[in-house]
């Protein structure tokens, strides 16, 4: 009797054991079809990766953008008389905010009106500019615009 208790409890382990087994190797094998998928993934991503690094570098061609900006932009060479020379500019540009200003940032967003003084602006080929009097030169312009703000 004892040996026939002892023959089913080992057959009971062994079934057990076996189903055991089983279900380690079909999560092996679960996990093996997931690893192949997300290696399939990245080989996949990596492949769209290198197409785009690849398409990336023909839109970023400098020839490309250079014949786009040829036949879209319409630019002129930059003409000489597009600059100012800097003597004709004020010394000292206006000052907007005084140096006791608890917030001067606020005080600069109150002031957002054009200033008076015009800096290094040149005028087109077409209007020519008056040459600067005495009496009205940048130095005297400069107070005044600060004594309106």
């Amino acid at each position: 009797m004892i040996l026939r208790i002892l023959n089913l409890i080992v057959i009971c382990a062994l079934v057990l054991a076996a189903a055991y087994v089983y279900r380690i190797k079909f999560d092996s094998t679960k996990q093996a079809e997931r690893l192949a998928r997300i290696r399939s993934e990245v080989r996949h991503e990596r492949d769209t990766i290198a197409a785009l690094r690849a398409q990336w570098g023909e839109l970023a061609n400098p020839a490309r953008i250079e014949a786009l900006a040829k036949r879209y932009l319409q630019l002129k060479p930059v003409a000489p008389t597009q600059f100012d020379t800097l003597d004709r500019l004020p010394d000292r540009p206006p000052d907007y905010v005084k140096a006791d200003s608890k917030d001067p940032i606020g005080v600069m967003i109150e002031n957002l009106e054009e200033p008076d003084t015009v800096t290094g602006s040149v005028t087109a080929p077409e209007a020519p500019r008056a040459p600067p009097s005495e009496g009205a030169g940048g130095a005297e312009a400069a107070p005044a615009a600060t004594a309106n703000h």
